[in-house]
């Protein structure tokens, strides 16, 4: 099994503070249509709706089709279970900390089909999806800050 779990301040100088809120809209975006948050994305398409805190969508990732289910978990937590796919488990993005120095963390707990775990195929996979993981980390959050300033000049 790969786990990875990263997490960074909400908040970045020079950018505009993100809130507990916009982090929280930010999150939503991203489940709802990844593409603009996760660069090794190149489909993101929403294919059931299961309630208003539940959906399944499909995704291309690296090349790979896959079927998740989204539970949105308001104000603080989005899991995203693989259901098919050759890389399956769980993906958590979750809002943590005080409302006054929110983080944002991600996580990830997968399983690749047909490669034993902690075997070389296993961590070759890990180390590029790690790297693609990571850079998706740091868009989110840039995109997140990116909407909350287009929301304050809104307003």
């Amino acid at each position: 099994m790969i786990y990875i779990s990263h997490d960074l301040p909400a908040d970045v100088d020079g950018q505009p503070t993100l809130d507990r809120k916009a982090g929280w809209e930010g999150l939503v975006m991203k489940a709802n249509n990844a593409l603009p948050f996760v660069p090794a994305m190149s489909h993101c398409e929403v294919i059931q709706r299961l309630s208003d805190s539940a959906f399944d969508r499909e995704i291309e990732f690296r090349g790979q089709r896959f079927t998740e289910r989204i539970s949105l978990e308001e104000p603080h937590r989005v899991v995203f279970t693989r259901l098919s796919g050759p890389v399956l488990g769980t993906i958590v993005n979750a809002i943590e900390g005080p409302d006054d120095n929110p983080r944002l963390r991600f996580s990830f707990a997968l399983v690749v089909e047909g490669t034993p775990g902690g075997s070389p195929d296993e961590t070759s996979y890990a180390d590029g999806m790690s790297d693609d993981y990571l850079k998706a980390v740091e868009a989110t959050l840039q995109a997140t800050h990116r909407l909350a300033a287009e929301a304050s000049r809104a307003n």
